[in-house]
């Protein structure tokens, strides 16, 4: 079983091969173009994986040491993630999973993710709970197997990773802040400052109201000192992440309390996020669970996780015909 799989949800392009359960490589072309803009700007990402995807899969297939004429299957991301970047990659997987007559695989992204846990050892027991963490999800997930999963709790607006990029921003750190508020709370007091974390039912999200709370918040300690953000970047930032992140386990605990499962695992962008990391693991062993943390590569939109996720469809004969089309607002 030899499957390309690739990745084009958002602005990095990558593709992957995987032989027979294993992941035998893995290559990402990251697009720098954004950050001059502060974003992901969509008509620039579409065309920068237009320049991409060949020369990422020829390395890829290279990397493996694998013909493309060995191949059994192509998988790629059929959404959620921007169109014109899922456009690509399917219109790429199309023709050339048409062209070498082979089986075409449509992928959540979101499922994939948490299918990332079975790249490498550890892997989870079913049923698991996962923590589904990005720029542009939040999520609580119940994974009762390979393709069984159910969300028990989202974000009602904005996604996690989103809320650490804007904090960034205001803070006039450079795109993409996220890794940047972690970087500087490392040297910071997370008791330094408190936000609010609001309230939402159930196992739900909101983090609209910690943004305006923090563009609120540094307004007015700038009105009286100019100078604050830059004396006190360390302590904000590790304020930021400290509550960001105590919002995400306080739902977490709470829904491994009201399902009973004890396999407690995150993925997605922000689960390379160190305090969060640590701040799970620390949790984990007071309550006794088993945590699942994957490894930075596989957190972050990468195609082994693509790769991953299509071995179980095509392990179940589950393929996709050549008219599919891109679903940016895929649900999982």
């Amino acid at each position: 079983m030899n499957i390309l799989a690739i990745e084009s949800s958002c602005d990095e392009t990558s593709a992957s091969v995987l032989v027979n359960g294993h992941i035998r490589s893995n290559v990402i072309a990251t697009q720098l173009i954004h950050e001059q803009y502060g974003g992901v700007v969509p008509e620039l990402a579409s065309r920068a994986h237009q320049q991409h995807i060949l020369p990422v899969v020829e390395r890829a297939l290279a990397d493996a040491n694998l013909s493309k004429n060995a191949l059994s299957a192509v998988a790629f991301t059929r959404g959620p993630g921007l169109l014109g970047s899922l456009l690509v990659g399917a219109s790429f997987a199309k023709a050339l999973a048409l062209g070498l007559n082979i089986p075409l695989i449509e992928v959540n992204h979101m499922q994939a993710h948490v299918l990332a846990h079975f790249i490498e050892n550890p892997k989870p027991a079913f049923p698991f709970l996962c923590l589904t963490v990005s720029g542009g999800h939040t999520q609580i997930v119940r994974v009762d197997g390979p393709l069984e999963m159910t969300v028990i709790g989202q974000t009602m607006d904005d996604a996690v990773g989103e809320a650490f990029d804007k904090s960034a921003k205001l803070l006039g750190l450079p795109y993409p802040g996220g890794p940047l508020i972690d970087k500087y709370a490392k040297a910071g007091n997370p008791m330094a400052f408190r936000f609010p974390m609001g309230e939402m039912p159930n196992l739900d999200f909101s983090f609209s109201g910690i943004k305006t709370a923090i563009l609120y918040f540094l307004r007015d300690h700038t009105k009286t000192n100019p100078g604050f953000i830059e004396e006190n970047m360390a302590d904000i930032c590790a304020s930021i992440q400290h509550t960001l992140v105590q919002m995400l386990l306080t739902k977490l605990k709470r829904a491994a309390r009201e399902t009973g499962i004890r396999d407690i695992a995150i993925a997605g962008g922000v689960s390379a996020n160190s305090g969060l990391r640590t701040a799970l693991t620390q949790l984990g062993e007071s309550l006794g669970w088993q945590v699942y943390i994957p490894r930075f590569e596989y957190c972050t939109d990468n195609a082994a996780m693509i790769a991953i996720a299509a071995q179980f469809k095509y392990e179940q004969g589950d393929f996709t015909a050549q008219t599919v089309s891109p679903m940016p607002r895929m649900s999982m």
